[in-house]
């Protein structure tokens, strides 16, 4: 099968979770956007197309399925790209990790837009900041910790039994963070070992390794998701 991949042009965002999901797995898909102009996004957002109606863009296109939503996404791919373990217990278990990696990402996002999403980043410089301090205090440990102990009770080395879509976006999650809070993050590090060792093993994955080293994928900037601003991260 062909996937078609909806997200918008110029950032990484959401639709990186399923892009790397689709790239480790040398899936045949087409990022639309990227080929025809982010007004080709529009027309599904109106209705004006056939299938189920997304709210926003990722969503994915998989023969006359319209799949919306980066954990329900993954959930579909993981069976069909090999990319979860097989059995009911393990595709659940995948997709309530994935679900909490959306739920950091969420607030990554809402260090830099905390009073509106509508607003600039430099209409709330100010709320931002107060945001911020708590998400690199409280809400980030808390959060890689979790992981951390996600991967050790496991087999030390994977978030399941064996490599899958929540591999990948943790991933994702870690280079996002460096890129946003290096200080942060270099402070964490003694912290969680394993998510490091992770996030190295599948930047080496071969069809990861080209892809990053590709066109294809999209450098982090301040348009996206994961946004470095000084005042957000300061040294100390």
């Amino acid at each position: 099968m062909r996937y078609e991949l909806f997200y918008w042009t110029g950032i990484q965002g959401r639709g990186e979770f399923i892009r790397l999901a689709l790239e480790d797995a040398g899936a045949d898909y087409i990022d639309v956007a990227r080929k025809r102009g982010d007004k080709v996004i529009m027309s599904y957002l109106r209705g004006l197309q056939e299938g189920s109606l997304p709210f926003a863009p990722p969503f994915l296109k998989a023969g006359r399925l319209v799949i919306a939503q980066t954990g329900t996404i993954l959930a579909y791919l993981g069976p069909h790209l090999g990319l979860v373990p097989g059995g009911a217990a393990a595709e659940f278990y995948a997709q309530q990790l994935q679900q909490t990696i959306c739920d950091i990402v969420m607030e990554v996002h809402d260090t830099h837009h905390p009073i509106a999403a509508s607003q600039y980043y430099e209409e709330q410089r100010a709320q931002a900041r107060k945001r911020a301090q708590v998400f690199r205090e409280e809400r980030l440990p808390k959060f890689l910790d979790y992981f951390e102990s996600i991967i050790e009770r496991g087999n030390g080395r994977q978030a399941l039994s064996r490599h899958s879509y929540v591999d990948l976006s943790l991933f994702q999650l870690i280079s996002g963070l460096d890129y946003a809070f290096p200080n942060a993050m270099q402070r964490m590090r003694g912290r969680i070992p394993r998510l490091r060792a992770l996030a190295e093993r599948v930047a080496d994955r071969p069809n990861i390794a080209a892809y990053l080293q590709s066109s294809r994928r999209i450098p982090f900037n301040e348009q996206g998701i994961f946004r470095h601003y000084t005042a957000l991260d300061p040294a100390s």
